[in-house]
């Protein structure tokens, strides 16, 4: 493919967007689902906006990460647990990563802890929380997760990128939520952004308002695909 060519699928009976997405930058990518009113979720939770081939893609681009990377607040809303790959996403990332085992979920969390009953403790691989020096020196010491120290008072992202990467995490997946989104964007830290635009119109959500940026220019991304199946768009820019 040519560096102006991008791949268009319109009106498809049936898209498999797994076939698209196979090639995981070295870096970071972000999936996300949108409606077309720029809301990222519809009274707290992305299913209301999402479809069946969306959340199949979301399942699916797992199998091509090394580790995922989630904030607390989303973590909560949609009650994360851990990863479980199918056979088929198995065959897949072996054939990719040469790993068959599920990645482990990267917590983002200034306080430097999730509520007991999470769904992501007491599994394998245990989780990792990135949190900041003095929440890991107020908390108790925890064998149900690894704690990852990136900050002092306000968790330090470039630094928690780096340090998961010395752990072998270097494909790191990105699943939201819209303000650990917009932290990793203010570091230049994404490499690829996976878009979902869902075709439906949420009205104002009542999300906190988002803090003033601190790029100097806007980064440009470059369009690989457009995908479209039921109404939904599935678009995938990189660097």
């Amino acid at each position: 493919m040519s560096e102006s060519e991008v791949t268009v699928l319109t009106a498809a009976d049936t898209v498999a967007p797994i076939d698209f997405y196979s090639d995981p930058p070295d870096g970071v990518r972000v999936n996300m689902v949108n409606t077309l009113d720029n809301e990222a979720a519809f009274d707290g939770r992305v299913a209301a906006i999402s479809d069946p081939t969306d959340h199949q893609l979301l399942l699916d681009l797992r199998a091509f990460a090394d580790v995922l990377l989630v904030g607390a607040g989303t973590v909560r809303a949609e009650s994360y647990g851990r990863v479980i790959l199918t056979e088929r996403q198995i065959r897949l990332r072996e054939a990719t990563l040469g790993s068959t085992g599920p990645p482990p979920v990267a917590v983002v969390t200034s306080k430097g802890r999730l509520p007991r009953e999470s769904r992501l403790f007491g599994v394998e691989p245990r989780p990792l929380i990135i949190t900041t020096a003095v929440a890991a020196q107020e908390g108790e010491p925890d064998d149900a997760h690894e704690t990852i120290v990136a900050g002092h008072d306000q968790v330090d992202l470039p630094q928690a990128i780096d340090a998961l990467r010395e752990r072998g995490f270097r494909r790191i997946l990105c699943e939201g939520g819209p303000s650990l989104l917009q932290a990793l964007a203010e570091h230049d830290l994404i490499d690829e952004m996976c878009v979902t635009v869902s075709p439906m119109i949420a009205g104002g959500q009542g999300g906190s308002p988002r803090s003033k940026t601190t790029l100097g220019v806007p980064r440009r991304m470059k369009l690989a695909h457009v995908l479209s199946h039921n109404d939904f768009l599935y678009l995938r820019y990189t660097r």
